[in-house]
Formats: structure tokens, sequence, C-alpha cells
């Protein structure tokens, strides 16, 4: 596999990993506020105050796929940072911090989220170690 196969199978699962951790917010917040409709839960997510912990994650899968969409493929090097930079979201005592305190408590609290963490895992996992620099 190219390192972009790499990245387009890492950034599969991140988004797995962001769809399920959105949705146990959302139901942790509708708890709160009443429900919200779907354009409701996108702005949310996008300026929302409740939602802004997951913006790192959000940003990482932005920046995935404008690596995967320029006109030169990710090589190793910078197919590996974004790697790096994804073991560091997903690793709750390494993530900054309300990131990681919110995204240890989800794990704690939602099967869906654990799945999700693991797919991520697994993707990181099979990375060939001389392609990650951190």
């Amino acid at each position: 596999m190219t390192p972009s196969d790499d990245l387009a199978a890492l950034r599969a699962a991140l988004l797995q990993l962001h769809g399920a951790v959105v949705e146990h917010e959302r139901v942790a917040y509708e708890g709160l506020y009443g429900r919200v409709s779907a354009g409701e839960l996108l702005q949310l997510t996008i300026s929302g105050s409740w939602f802004a912990w997951l913006r790192p994650l959000s940003e990482l899968v932005v920046r995935i796929d404008e690596a995967l969409a320029a006109d030169d493929p990710p090589g190793g090097t910078e197919a590996g940072e974004l790697a790096g930079a994804a073991r560091a979201v997903v690793s709750p005592q390494d993530a900054p911090g309300a990131l990681g305190r919110r995204y240890a408590a989800a794990l704690q609290e939602a099967p869906d989220v654990v799945l999700a963490h693991g797919r991520v895992r697994a993707a990181l996992e099979a990375w060939p170690a001389e392609r990650d620099p951190g």
C-alpha cells in the first residue's frame, strides 16, 4: 500500500470515530437542551461551545482531506506526520486539555466510541513505522 492508501484508510476510521463521538455528545446535549435537527447539530459542531473540544479531530480530518486532494499525493513524511497527529488525538493522555478529558470520558461511556477508537488504533498499527516520524 502507498502512503496515500494508508492515509485514506486512517481518514475513514477517523471519520467513523468523529461520527460516534458527535452522536454521543448529541445525546448528552439534547438531554439538557432538547432535540436538535441535523442542521442545528452541524452548526453546533462547527461553532457551538459544547462541541469545541472536538475541533482538533475535525481539523485533522480536514488536513488529511487536503493532503489526499493535493496534486502530489502525500509522501511518507507528510503522511507519517498526519498519522502522528492522529495518534495524539486518539490518545487521551497525550491530547491537549479538554480534548483529552472529554475523549477519555466518551471512551468510558459510549461503546460506539470504543469500537471506532479501536478502528483508528488498528489503522495506526498498520502504519509502517519507517513512514511515521512521530
